[in-house]
């Protein structure tokens, strides 16, 4: 009785696989199976490559492999994707929206440091167009918008953080894809600017100093003898 039970089981077990295969067979061309049996790598009958994917770059004129993983929707990456070292040390973060990288990215060292943190702005191909800034020569003052269309998926838009030894080296800022002057150059200009005298007086030297004074003196004691009060 336990022994037909066990294979009545066993036959279950392979006629929902057999069912599951079936089903992956119709919708996709190809696919992979995790140890876990989640699908891994599928490509629809379409062509374009659908659900979790994992990818192993293999070694390259003196670069080191690496693996990733995240998820595809209609052949274009979305949500997070993370790369790691072949030791399955993290080396980047990264998020995608219509197939291009779209908020915050973070990228780190092969000792696990985060070495470059950066913004991107993602275009949505079902509406390629953008309204831009235009920027004066040499300056962050806007002199007007253009409308131009979006070629890349994504471009840099926002602010990107350059880090070694937990410290912060560099920054800058992106607009759209256009570079900013960086924030280091910005706090220098204003604190530059605020040391400025506000009136634009002549500096006087020592001898003008000292002749208005003896000037003074020498009105007032005329003043002084003739009885008047300068009023």
């Amino acid at each position: 009785m336990m022994r037909n039970l066990k294979i009545r089981e066993l036959v279950l077990i392979a006629g929902a696989c057999l069912l599951f295969m079936t089903n992956a067979t119709a919708q996709y061309k190809s696919f992979s199976l995790s140890p876990k049996g989640d699908t891994l790598n599928a490509v629809d009958q379409k062509g374009l490559k659908q659900g979790k994917w994992v990818i192993s770059v293999g070694e390259l004129r003196g670069e080191p492999g690496y693996d990733e993983e995240g998820a595809y929707k209609d052949g274009k990456k979305f949500g997070v994707w993370r790369r790691y070292n072949s030791t399955g040390d993290i080396l980047a973060i990264e998020n995608y929206k219509y197939g291009g990288k779209d908020g915050i990215q973070e990228y780190f060292s092969f000792l696990g440091e985060l070495q470059r943190q950066e913004q991107w702005h993602a275009y949505n191909p079902d509406s390629p167009f953008d309204t831009i800034p235009v920027y004066g020569t040499g300056s962050n003052e806007i002199l007007s918008y253009k409308i131009v269309r979006a070629e890349q998926y994504s471009v840099p838009h926002g602010d990107w953080t350059f880090y070694e030894g937990g410290r912060i080296t560099k920054s800058e800022t992106y607009d759209r894809g256009q570079l900013k002057k960086n924030r280091a150059e910005q706090t220098t200009t204003a604190a530059v600017k605020s040391e400025e005298p506000a009136s634009k007086e002549k500096v006087k030297t020592k001898e003008i100093l000292e002749y208005e004074q003896k000037y003074s003196k020498k009105k007032r004691k005329q003043l002084e003898r003739v009885g008047k009060t300068g009023l």
